[in-house]
Formats: structure tokens, C-alpha cells, sequence
């Protein structure tokens, strides 16, 4: 019997185009149900992504680890001062981190420095930042206009406040040469800079800054892990890296509030290694107070990525269920159009089925050759569905601005949801044909 499936599309094919417009209309509920579907997948999909980015950008998966360890007021709860001037952080120890602490996404060294900088007679007194691209990635830069500069390019990016303040509102830098030093930098990108101070700092490649400065050492290497709630256990595979690389004993190593509050003898760190979400709870608070925060909270980023996990998940449910309800209501009433037309071509057909049953064909053969046509013309439906689906989700991406992702699972999906509803709505017709009498049908006209 499946030997014939190949004969029976042919069968399927021939019939389906003696009538063109029957089939088409007859494809249409099928046709528009497979693509609002696939639609709202995408941007479905899509939006969950940007949501995902959104959140992942907000900071709570930053880690900053700087060097020097200043705690102003802790001695009267074990936490020692250290030493604010520090120069020990370098690139190989950014090496190493990025090699030896696992669920790091994005990693960049950071020198530091406040000078005064120029564009033509235009003169300001500015925070520059060397930095390397991953900066962008790990901050989720909104560029407003132009790009990220190229790695170790006399190339720059500035902070839209900063912008405002040397070339006028709203204005486009992009183009324009400043002067750092003795060195000039092409501006190729202006950024919202929500983040801090990022708005009013120049953002240069760190190998220009660090010849400028003649600074080998780094001033900070900033970390964006893979997750939110895996902020705080990279910090601490940090610090325990970085104590062995500096010498310093494990045992009784004491640092900064924001990573550790911790008391008691031993030595001090040389670096200090706080999270974002940590920095944001005691910022402004005196010592005493942030230690005291930060003991009652030890498990911050992960209380705060079960929140952020909770409002994802219900989203998502929600737009689960939506997409559920039409996509049923869409396929059910494109099944109802194909089951309505395969019974009527039983009926028109009642006299080729008595034929056929006459000249040897088994009740099986028939019900075959009428579900097969019934699944070709769902498929075929389908087809047309996902490109329509396609263009559609393309479509309302760029009029709107939405991100859209179609997965190919999602469009197999679509595709077998199709192959489905053939064979059940075609289920009945082919039973109905293959149960008619072969003697009462060759006496139909």
C-alpha cells in the first residue's frame, strides 16, 4: 500500500489542478493560518530575545575588577584599608582570566585617565577610557550614530552628553578629529551612554591610550558573564585566580566590601573584584553600613535573576498561550475548508470510485488515494503559509523596528503541523469513499 503513495501524489497533483480556483480558495484558510503563526513566532521569538538582551544589558551581569584596594572607614569592622595605588593588573592576568574562569561572555581591559581633549578651536576637560570592542558588547551600547571603533585604530566613540557639550544638540560628530595629547582620533560613533558616566567620556582602543599615557598596567578589566545570576561566583573564581597570580595567601586575604565583608587578620588584596548590582546596593553608603548591607544579602544576582527569570517565564507563557489559541482556530477552520472539499470531490467523483473498485481496487486503495490528496493539499497550503509567514514577519520587523527570528524548527514545525491537519480533516472523506458501495456507484451520473 505504500508503494503507491508516489502514484497516488501523482493522482493527488492531477486532481487538485482540474479546478485551480477551487484549490487555491480551498488552500487560503490553511495559507493564512500556517503564516499568522509562523508571524507570531518571530516576533514573538524575536522580542523575547531583545527583552533577554535588554535585561542581560542592564548591568546585572557586569563584574569590574580594578586595581588597588581602598576601603575608607573599615577598620573598625576588620576590613583593611589596602592600597589605593596599586599597579599589578595587566593584560596577562586579563589573559588568564578570560582562560581560566568559565562563564565569561565578554571581556576588555580598561585604562583610565582625565585630560583635556579638542576638536578645532573646540576645547573640553573630558573622562577617556581605552578600552577594546568587547567593551560595547559587555554594555549593550546604544550607537546612536556611526559604529564601535576598530580594535587598536586611531579611532574614537564618544558619550552623547559629551557630544551635546563640544559640537551643539543633537548634533553628529561622526567624522570629526579630537585631540587627545599628542595624538588625533577620528570620532566614528557617538553613544546614548546610559550607563554611569559613559555619556560624558571619550572612548578610545586601550593600546593607543596606553602609549599615550606610557602605562603598561590596566586600571580595570570589566566582565559581562553569561548569565546574571553567575555574576557573583565569577567574581569570586576571580579573585581566587588573581590571589594566586599576585602571591597573596587565600587563606586570610581580605578585600573590598563590595566583593567580600569580610574580618579578621591576614593579608590584604592588591585588586578589587565587585559586581554591578553589589557597586549600585552600596553606593553612597559609609563602610560600616555597606558591609552590613551586603552580609544580609549574600546571594543578590541570583535573587535578582529569579525575579528577572519569573517576569521572562510569565511573559512568555502569556504569548505562549496567545499564539496557541490562533494558530488552533486558524488550523481548525483551514482543516473544516479541506475536509468540506474533499467531501465534495467523494461526491462528484462517486462514479470513478465504483470504477475503480470494480477493476480490483481494494477499499484500503481508495481511502489511500483520497487521505493522500487531502494531506498534498494541506502541505501545499502550508508552503505557501510559511513563505507568506516569512515575508510577513521580514516585513513587520523593518516598518516597525521589531527583531524577528523564524527558527528551523519552527518551520518544520509549521510544515508538519500541516501534514497533520490533512490527515486528520481528510480522515472522514477518504473513509466515506473507500465505504461506498462499488455496485451503487457506477449507477451515480
Amino acid at each position: 500500500m505504500f508503494a503507491l503513495i508516489p502514484v497516488n501524489i501523482r493522482l493527488a497533483l492531477r486532481s487538485l489542478s482540474r479546478n485551480r480556483m477551487r484549490t487555491m480558495l480551498t488552500m487560503l484558510g490553511m495559507i493564512i493560518g500556517v503564516a499568522a503563526v509562523l508571524t507570531m513566532v518571530a516576533i514573538g521569538t524575536g522580542a523575547r530575545a531583545s527583552v533577554q538582551s535588554e535585561v542581560s544589558s542592564a548591568g546585572t551581569r557586569l563584574v569590574f575588577v580594578r586595581s588597588g584596594n581602598y576601603t575608607r572607614g573599615g577598620e573598625g569592622i576588620g576590613i583593611g584599608a589596602g592600597s589605593g595605588a596599586s599597579d599589578t593588573l595587566t593584560l596577562e592576568d586579563m589573559a588568564a582570566i578570560k582562560e581560566g574562569v568559565s562563564g565569561i561572555l565578554e571581556i576588555s581591559p580598561v585604562v583610565n585617565t582625565r585630560t583635556s581633549i579638542s576638536s578645532g578651536s573646540i576645547k573640553a576637560f573630558a573622562k577617556v577610557q581605552g578600552v577594546s570592542p568587547s567593551f560595547a558588547a559587555a554594555y549593550g551600547w546604544n550607537v546612536t550614530s556611526g559604529s564601535v571603533f576598530d580594535d587598536n585604530a586611531a579611532e574614537a566613540v564618544i558619550g552623547r552628553m559629551l557630544a551635546d557639550q563640544m559640537f551643539g544638540p543633537g548634533s553628529d560628530p561622526t567624522g570629526e578629529t579630537l585631540q587627545l595629547r599628542d595624538a588625533e582620533f577620528e570620532i566614528v560613533g557617538v553613544i546614548a551612554g546610559e550607563f554611569g558616566e559613559q555619556g560624558e567620556t571619550v572612548f578610545v582602543p586601550y593600546q593607543k591610550l596606553q602609549d599615550l599615557l606610557g602605562q603598561p598596567n590596566l586600571n580595570e578589566i570589566s566582565i559581562a558573564a553569561q548569565k546574571a545570576g553567575e555574576a557573583s561566583r565569577v567574581g569570586d573564581d576571580v579573585k581566587s585566580l588573581l590571589r594566586q597570580r599576585h602571591g597573596i595567601a587565600t587563606s586570610a586575604a581580605k578585600s573590598y566590601i563590595g566583593a567580600q565583608a569580610g574580618t579578621g587578620g591576614g593579608a590584604i588584596d592588591d585588586f578589587t573584584v565587585v559586581t554591578q548590582t553589589a557597586e549600585a546596593l552600596t553606593q553612597g553608603l559609609y563602610t560600616p553600613a555597606a558591609a552590613f548591607a551586603l552580609a544580609n544579602l549574600p546571594k543578590l544576582d541570583e535573587v535578582n535573576l529569579e525575579e528577572m527569570t519569573e517576569a521572562l517565564d510569565r511573559a512568555s507563557d502569556t504569548m505562549t498561550s496567545l499564539l496557541a489559541s490562533i494558530a488552533g482556530i486558524s488550523l481548525i477552520v483551514g482543516g473544516i475548508g479541506i475536509m468540506n472539499i474533499m467531501l465534495v470531490s467523494v461526491n462528484e467523483r462517486t462514479r470513478e470510485i465504483g470504477l475503480r473498485m470494480a477493476t480490483g481496487a481494494h477499499s484500503s486503495d481508495v481511502a489511500m488515494q483520497f487521505l493522500v490528496e487531502a494531506i498534498t493539499l494541506s502541505v501545499i497550503g502550508g508552503v505557501f503559509g510559511l513563505l507568506l509567514g516569512l515575508g510577513c514577519s521580514w516585513l513587520i520587523g523593518w516598518v516597525l523596528g521589531w527583531p524577528v527570528s523564524v527558527s528551523v524548527a519552527a518551520m518544520a514545525m509549521a510544515m508538519g503541523i500541516s501534514a497533520l491537519v490533512g490527515l486528520v480533516f481528510g480522515s472522514y472523506p477518504a473513509r466515506r469513499a473507500s465505504l461506498l458501495d462499488p455496485i451503487d456507484a457506477l449507477r451515480m451520473e
